[in-house]
Parts: C-alpha cells; structure tokens; sequence
C-alpha cells in the first residue's frame, strides 16, 4: 500500500514581469539598470518569479498610464508570451495611474509598484506585535486612495504576522462595486485612526524606556545601513547574542537592543534597526516613528557599509539622505566597511579606507577587525571630548549643571532667557546636549 504524502499543498509563485522607468531629470541614488537589479532582488524576497523585465526612458511620465501606449502593448504580448499574472513597476504608481492600467491589463494580471512591493516584504516579516501595528498602517495609508473596482480586502497581507515564508499573494478579484468600495474606505479610515492611537502608545512606551536609559547615563549605539549590509551579525558578533540573521533584504525590522561591554569594562546600548533602501516609502517612514525615533536619540550611529556591493557608494549614500529624512543627521557618524573577507585582495580594504575618512575595515561574520571597532567607540564615548556650543534655557538647571560636571567649559555668555556654553564634552554625553546645541561648524565625523 503506497504511502499517502501530506505534505500541504503550496501555491504556485506568481509570475512577476518588472517593469522600469527612466525619468529625464529625475534625481534617482541608482541608475536604471542598477535600480532594475535590486527591484528583481526586493520580488525575489517577497516570493516572486522574475520572468522578464522591460524599461522605458522618457521625457516625463504619461498622464494617464505613466508609460507610453506602445510599451503598454509591448508588455501585454509579454505577458502572454512569458505567462505573467503580475506586473511590478520600479516607480511609484499614483491611484490614477494604477487605475488606467488595471484597465488595460484586465482583472487576469495584477499590477503592484516598487512601494507596494516592499510594503508586502514589510508584512511577510512583521513578526512582533510593534512591527505588524506599524507594517499596517503603513500598507492601509498606501492603499486607501488607491481603492478600485478590483479591490480585495486586506486582511491577508495588511498587519504582517506571516513570518518568513509568506508569498505576494493571489490576483486580485472583481469586486461588487462603489457602494462596497465605500464602505471598505469608511472601514480603513477607522483601523487607520485606531493603528495610530496604538502606536502612540507604543511610541510613548518607548520614550520613556529612552529616558530610563538617558537616566542610567549608559551611551546608546545605533547601528544603520543600506539592508542587508550585515548589521544584525555585526550586533551578534559584539554582543555574543543570537538575533536573526539572513542573505536578504529587510530580515531586521524590529529595533533590537542588546549591552555591549567596551576595551576598560565600560558598557553601551547597541541597537539593530531596520535596514535603508533607495525609495524608501514615505508611508514606512511615518508609521516606523517609534522605530526610528531610536536613531534619532542614539548617541552615536555606526553606519555599516557592505564594501562588496558593486553600489557601494550609492547605497552609501541612500543611508545619509535617510537620515537626513528622518531629522537624525546631526548625530556624530562611525562608518564601519563590511565583508572584506568577501574581497578578492585585502589590500582592496586599505583603498576603499581612503574613500570613507575615519572608518573601520571588518569582517562581522568572521570577527576581524572587531577589537579595533571596540576601540574606536571607546574612544568616541568616553575618550574623546567634543567642542560644542549650546544655548540653554534657565530652567534646564541640571542640564547647565551637568555640563559644569562633565565638561571643559571655555567660555560662557548669559542673556535674558538663556545661557551660552561653549566648551568641550566626552562624546557620550552629546545626546543630551542635540536640542541646544548652536551649529557653528561641521562636527560630526566621529574620528
């Protein structure tokens, strides 16, 4: 008797066609080709099949399908001829340009753009109740306007909680309607209010652990980079800890904190967060607040740099335009370049030190170069002193207090409602002086 197999049934992957677009003057990190390449590896990650892709250079997108009527019939005999059921543009498609084009193509193929994309990696691993709250939001605020007759509710992908193996989903279905569509948006703009009302709580909850810490006087460490530039197996290396660890983009979305001890047994806060990218979607920046207000109170950010990635400089660049975005830009900055156990010659290691002034060259996956990063922070934190300027308010009492105790105070200049402390102050202790401090010069280098 022959053994019945039960293992379950598992979807087929769709079959995604890429799509990608050009703009004459359009500011853009990557070029087109680069650009193309890293939106195969973004529907590699949420489950795709990459069957073929198309590009198109224009002047300015058409009004009404953002692509030409001559590559849209170019890509629907692509379509037949490499049996796609969905289409992935690079750019971000607005609802009316979405429209038009689920037009064309027919409820049979499903169109999704680059933010969609990432959002529904987003979802796939949301694996804690804070990450799939803010993956939510961010999806239903990318959808609302962008509801059409093909609608399908969102309770599979919105909220996240699918894990790691989750696929893109199905195509989409022909829904009853506009009084439907309605209805769905009266019900979206509802779970859209209550998300934001609990991740304020969460946002807050976070505030106060920060001031906890701030408290403990205990520096905090922020790692950031490009995704999948090797933060999360830096932060296993330093701490001996075991956060998850994989070759693909976006495997870290919750912030992870964990107590490195330093060269001399002092201790730091080291934070994972999740990775950058180019195109970041603004929907993500606004609901990952909490998240990334963990940056923007760090004391320092090590910015992890993969050194291998042909887009080295590129995505190097994503990184700090980021930040700028985030209004975390102003925070002393240590780079650290990754995986040079990957380059062919090490002496490549030494060249790409001379591009990046004041970095470190390490392997995080097989521990070289760790002691000289360990020394490095230590001496930032608590070695170094910082010139620095600030206005502070009379009432900050034990603000101005502390500066008298921890620093070397050069000059002092009072007025009617504050006073002005020029002087030098261990790095570790920048954190606290950020909102006041008077920008006289670029010091931010952390070497």
């Amino acid at each position: 008797m022959s053994k019945k197999n039960t293992e379950p049934t598992r979807l087929p992957k769709e079959r995604a066609l890429l799509v990608g677009v050009d703009i004459r003057g359009e500011n853009s990190i990557l070029n087109l080709e680069e650009s193309m390449s890293e939106l195969e590896l973004l529907a590699a990650t949420a489950g795709l099949s990459v069957v073929g892709q198309s590009t198109q250079k224009l002047d300015k997108p058409y009004v009404q399908t953002y692509i030409g009527p001559g590559k849209i019939a170019e890509i629907k005999a692509l379509v037949e001829e490499l049996s796609a059921n969905l289409i992935v543009f690079d750019n971000e498609l607005s609802p009316r340009h979405l429209r038009e084009l689920e037009d064309d193509f027919g409820s049979g193929i499903r169109i999704l753009d680059r933010t969609a994309l990432i959002l529904d990696i987003f979802a796939q691993h949301a694996d804690t109740n804070e990450g799939a709250l803010q993956v939510e939001l961010a999806q239903y605020e990318y959808r609302l306007p962008r509801l059409t007759r093909y609608w399908t509710h969102l309770a599979r992908q919105a909220g996240g909680g699918g894990g790691r193996t989750g696929s893109s989903g199905g195509v989409g279905l022909r829904g009853p309607g506009e009084t439907q569509l309605e209805v769905d948006r009266r019900d979206i703009r509802k779970r859209v209010a209550k998300l934001k009302l609990e991740l304020e709580k969460v946002r807050k909850h976070r505030q106060q652990y920060r001031i906890r810490r701030k408290r403990s006087g205990i520096p905090v460490i922020a790692l950031v980079g490009y995704t999948n530039a090797g933060k999360s197996t830096l932060l296993n290396i330093l701490s001996n800890s075991d956060v998850y660890v994989a070759d693909e983009l976006f495997a870290t979305l919750d912030p992870t904190t964990r107590r490195v001890e330093l060269p001399g047994g002092n201790i730091v806060l080291i934070t994972d967060t999740v990775g950058f990218i180019q195109k970041l979607p603004t929907q993500l920046v606004a609901a990952f607040r909490a998240t990334l207000e963990e940056i923007k109170e760090a004391d320092l950010l090590v910015h992890v740099i993969d050194i291998t990635h042909p887009h080295t400089f590129a995505q190097a660049r994503a990184v700090l335009e980021t930040l700028v975005e985030i209004e975390a830009d102003k925070i002393p900055v240590l780079t650290v370049l990754n995986k040079i156990d990957k380059l062919p010659d090490r002496n490549m290691a030494l060249e790409a030190l001379t591009d990046f002034p004041g970095a470190v060259a390490i392997s995080a996956l097989h521990s070289e170069g760790i002691e000289a990063l360990l020394l490095k922070l230590n001496g930032f934190l608590f070695e170094n002193y910082i010139e620095i300027t600030v206005n502070i308010p009379y009432k900050e009492t034990a603000l101005i207090a502390l500066f008298h105790e921890i620093g070397e105070v050069s000059r002092i200049e009072q007025s009617e409602n504050e006073v002005e402390i020029k002087g030098k102050i261990p790095g570790r202790f920048l954190a606290q002086f950020r909102p006041f401090r008077k920008m006289v010069k670029d010091e931010y280098d952390a070497d």
